[in-house]
């Protein structure tokens, strides 16, 4: 399995992956200092609206998560280039299934650090130019560490979301990046409609768990040219 997934990280743009993911972290490093400067401040008046807008703001990995999922899937349905990947000697389910965890594990590492690195940025320009109106202990740290770790696994899952319908059955792409933003932003809106938050982001990994789960199940057989 472990081959297979270096297999793919082979097949893929590796510049353009890893230009995009820069991107993503350098955008996201910064967000949460420009929500507090230019939004409302109110996100830097206690530990717990910091991590909030932390913990949000890296929901917009989902979009990369449809990015990869194009590549993996999409490009190679359509560039018939899958044929080759039939030819190994395994199941169409361990071919999907090595794919997903490629994907899975290359989102879940790039949101945690993009956690870190968030954090971090944002502690340092606080001690340049004193954003924050609040300290932020040892404590505070470790218990951000444990949300950070659960959040990238949601984060993850809900990537998958476009996977089973838009990806495999339908081979669109468009239609699965829009998947993607308007699944990224569901869980910013939910305040508007009286939703919690937290509860919207796990019904939405359930809903990626859900498209994972068919897309191998059905391997077999929506897995033909």
């Amino acid at each position: 399995m472990a081959n297979l997934m270096k297999l793919e990280w082979r097949k893929l743009k590796q510049a353009s992956v890893i230009r995009e993911l820069v991107i993503y972290w350098v955008i996201l490093m910064f967000l949460p200092v420009f929500f507090i400067k230019m939004v409302s401040a109110d996100f830097g008046q206690s530990v717990d609206a910091l991590f909030t807008l932390i913990l949000s703001v890296q929901v917009g990995f989902v979009l990369l998560g449809a990015s990869l999922i194009s590549q993996v899937f999409i490009d190679e349905f359509k560039n018939k280039t899958i044929a080759l990947s039939y030819s190994y000697p395994i199941s169409r389910k361990q071919l999907f299934l090595s794919k997903v965890l490629f994907i899975g594990i290359f989102i879940f590492l790039a949101t945690l650090i993009s956690f870190v690195l968030t954090v971090v940025t944002t502690m340092v320009i606080d001690e340049i130019f004193s954003v924050l109106h609040v300290g932020i202990t040892s404590s505070d740290i470790w218990g951000y560490v444990g949300d950070m770790i659960a959040r990238s696994f949601l984060v993850t899952l809900i990537s998958f979301i476009p996977l089973f319908y838009l990806a495999i059955w339908k081979r669109a792409v468009i239609p699965t990046v829009i998947c993607a933003i308007l699944v990224m932003q569901l869980p910013n809106f939910s305040p508007i409609f009286n939703l919690n938050q937290d509860l919207v982001i796990v019904i939405l990994s359930i809903l990626g768990a859900i498209s994972i789960y068919f897309s191998i199940k059905f391997a077999e057989i929506i897995g033909e040219i």
